[in-house]
């Protein structure tokens, strides 16, 4: 494979993983309400965090004679916890209505967005496996074409769209926020809650099934 098909190989491959709504792209939401594109940002900054050191350890080969397979249970068990978590916590804010927000009385928002986007993303069983499965392919392929350095290239042909991404998600919903206002920004937050808390419940029944 050559560089003329690696990169637009990893653009289109990355979309479909960073475009697919999970518990890091609901977060983002909730955040972008308060912060906007720099929430946003901040979120794929923690994703970086841990996502890029893991690729690294993956090219080195550090990583190769791990079975992804028994890491899936811990991490995943974990995980969902940690997005139930979260989600019961931004549900019990919306329900207490604390802080203000744009100028409305609404509800309290953990403030540590890089904290959430490392977490989530660490603890997320699925973007683990995807790693392992469909982007060591990529990681190899660069791997062949110009050792680490193809690696480093590939890396941020792949992570751009997770910045351009997570930071247009999180500047819309706080556009969007201008227009809704009180009650049915609290109803909001309370669905966006919901949708975590049961997405947390959908990874650890597939650990526990899986």
């Amino acid at each position: 494979m050559t560089w003329d098909s690696l990169i637009p190989t990893v653009i289109i491959v990355s979309l479909s993983g960073a475009l697919a709504p999970g518990p890091l792209f609901f977060a983002t939401v909730t955040y972008g309400i308060r912060g906007g594109a720099k929430s946003g940002f901040m979120v794929a900054l923690g994703h970086t965090a841990f996502e890029f050191p893991l690729v690294i350890t993956m090219a080195l080969g550090i990583l190769s004679v791990i079975n992804v397979t028994q890491l899936k249970p811990f991490i995943g068990l974990i995980g969902s916890v940690a997005i139930m978590g979260f989600g019961l916590l931004q549900l019990r804010g919306a329900l207490r209505q604390g802080v203000t927000l744009n100028g409305n009385k609404s509800f309290k928002i953990p403030t540590n967005a890089f904290l959430v986007g490392l977490l989530f993303t660490g603890l997320n069983p699925f973007f683990i496996i995807w790693w392992f499965t469909v982007g060591m392919k990529l990681v190899f392929d660069s791997l062949l074409l110009a050792s680490l350095i193809g690696v480093c290239v590939m890396y941020a042909s792949h992570v751009w769209i997770d910045y351009a991404w997570l930071a247009f998600v999180s500047q819309l919903a706080n556009k969007a926020s201008n227009f809704i206002k009180g009650r049915w920004m609290r109803m909001l937050i309370i669905s966006l809650s919901i949708i975590l808390i049961a997405l947390g419940a959908f990874i650890l029944v597939n650990v526990l099934l899986g």
